[in-house]
């Protein structure tokens, strides 16, 4: 234990460092009062110039998305309105942990960022190519990303710093386990699938609403590296993931996925056997089976890296009438922290470089001045509202559906559940095949190996409680006596992580 008392950077003392302030114990909506959060995400936003703090490392390219099913009876979303109609595009996938130099083929989960040039505003959808996130809450970001980047000592990437915070945060053993089989290293861009991994609302004219998830299924097939693939890419061309997307498009040979949408009624929300707005789990295919939406097609490359792909600025916040946000906590938090970082990284108007100017409708608000205003400025017109001066005014027919919220406002720690494990067992189980699981344990045990003792038995013991054969083959492998890691599993969060302190 420490004396020491967690303070925000003004020195006020800190009562809860890993639940945001939000509405309800479960998800739920985050309060813009949650000023340690606030002080938490825009510091972090802060903390590397010039590059992305994260997704730093990255490739993209024009295109378009096509829709093929009809589903408007869902959304008012222009862009979805009708079978044929086309959106201009642009996508950029990335790496998350690595610097801007850093190999295409280093295991990390990856990027897949959508900006749809619509006619009622741009639509981001920020996802990446895997289902599910770490953890559930944005005020634990900041810390994940930091066990991610390098040592402050060594400088160096630090196995203990990585799996002591992943140990301490038994949701993120799902996540954990997707990155270490093999689609933790896929074999480039174009072979990879996407997801939304959040839960957004989709809403009609009539303001109903229901709740989906989106999948991007690449047409060119899966394809991944092994361990030892990845590491002979990496020395061989560590950009060989943003050369094959340039080249294959350069050839005409365009990049396609399918596009879907799970669907899910706000009633069966709130009876389904989880809480289905937690990041760290997926919605079960069988009760929720794939829609098919659309597909999206990538034609063009950058004529200029740094102009398009490097200025480009996603936002899971830029939202289209028809689609909006949920109590996802995390989400939440990215809502505030995509747009900031932006603001810090780019400017205050870096809406308006082209790449991620609304090229298909017209802007027309109070916003003005600030570094690298390159428009008319609002030219002579009013910059203020409300006026009478012939200024632009809210339409009340564009209001999303009201959303009746019932809470006690407080830092609600989520207490780690056995839905936590639930899903990880089944994946062992019904997903992955023999070599799979071979390759799982092996990448597991070449990265967890290299901490400290303690470590491993903690997280082993989360692996085992999820399905005892996975974490019996991660812990002889490591050579660690199974009997502790069995009686570790058994034990509350909190007994675990007091047996294996310092």
């Amino acid at each position: 234990m420490t004396d020491k008392k967690l303070t925000t950077n003004k020195g006020i003392p800190v009562s809860n460092d890993q639940a945001s302030m939000t509405t309800g114990e479960g998800s739920s909506y985050t309060l813009l009062q949650d000023v340690q959060l606030i002080e938490k995400l825009a510091h972090f936003d802060r903390e590397r110039i010039p590059e992305r703090v994260v997704h730093a490392k990255g490739a993209g390219a024009h295109g378009y998305f096509e829709v093929t099913n009809d589903l408007s009876k869902y959304t008012r979303a222009k862009f979805l309105s009708e079978v044929g109609k086309k959106t201009e595009i642009f996508s950029r996938m990335s790496t998350v942990g690595g610097e801007k130099g850093s190999a295409d083929s280093k295991r990390d989960p990856r990027g897949f960022a959508v900006k749809f040039y619509t006619e009622e505003g741009n639509y981001d959808l920020v996802g990446n190519n895997i289902p599910i996130f770490f953890i559930r809450d944005a005020i634990k970001f900041p810390d994940f990303i930091h066990t991610q980047k390098r040592h402050p000592t060594t400088n160096l990437a630090d196995a203990d710093m990585f799996w002591d915070f992943l140990s301490l945060t038994p949701e993120s053993v799902h996540q954990a386990t997707f990155l270490f089989t093999d689609r933790g290293t896929p074999r480039d861009y174009r072979h990879m699938d996407g997801f939304s991994s959040h839960t957004y609302m989709w809403y009609n004219e009539k303001e109903e609403y229901v709740w989906v998830k989106y999948h991007f299924k690449t047409a060119q097939g899966n394809e991944t590296f092994t361990s030892e693939e990845s590491i002979l890419m990496a020395g061989e061309n560590p950009d060989h993931a943003t050369e094959d997307l340039y080249n294959e498009i350069e050839n005409g040979n365009y990049p396609q996925w399918d596009v879907y949408v799970q669907i899910m009624t706000n009633e069966e929300a709130k009876e389904y056997k989880f809480d289905p707005f937690d990041v760290t789990k997926v919605w079960y295919h069988g009760d929720y089976p794939l829609i098919p939406l659309g597909k999206m097609v990538l034609n063009r490359n950058p004529e200029n890296y740094f102009a398009e792909v490097e200025q480009a600025a996603f936002a899971p916040s830029n939202f289209v009438p028809g689609i909006g946000p949920s109590p996802d906590r995390l989400l939440q938090g990215r809502l505030f922290a995509y747009e900031d970082t932006q603001r810090h990284r780019l400017g205050p108007n870096h809406h308006q470089i082209p790449i991620n100017r609304a090229k298909n409708a017209e802007i027309n608000n109070y916003q003005r001045d600030g570094p690298m205003n390159v428009d008319d400025n609002g030219g002579s017109g009013p910059n203020y509202y409300p006026n009478t001066q012939n200024g632009p005014a809210p339409d009340i027919s564009f209001k999303p559906p009201a959303i009746e919220v019932q809470g006690v406002i407080d830092k609600h720690t989520r207490p780690v559940e056995d839905a936590d494990f639930v899903q990880v067992g089944e994946f062992w189980r019904r997903v992955l095949n023999d070599t799979d699981k071979e390759h799982l344990v092996n990448n597991i045990v070449g990265h967890l190996g290299n901490a400290q003792e303690r470590i491993q038995y903690r997280q082993t013991s989360l692996f085992y409680k999820a399905e005892p054969e996975y974490g019996t083959s991660v812990g002889e492998k490591l050579g660690l006596d199974m009997e502790k890691v069995k009686t570790l599993s058994e034990m509350s969060q909190e007994e675990r992580v007091k047996a294996t302190k310092m």
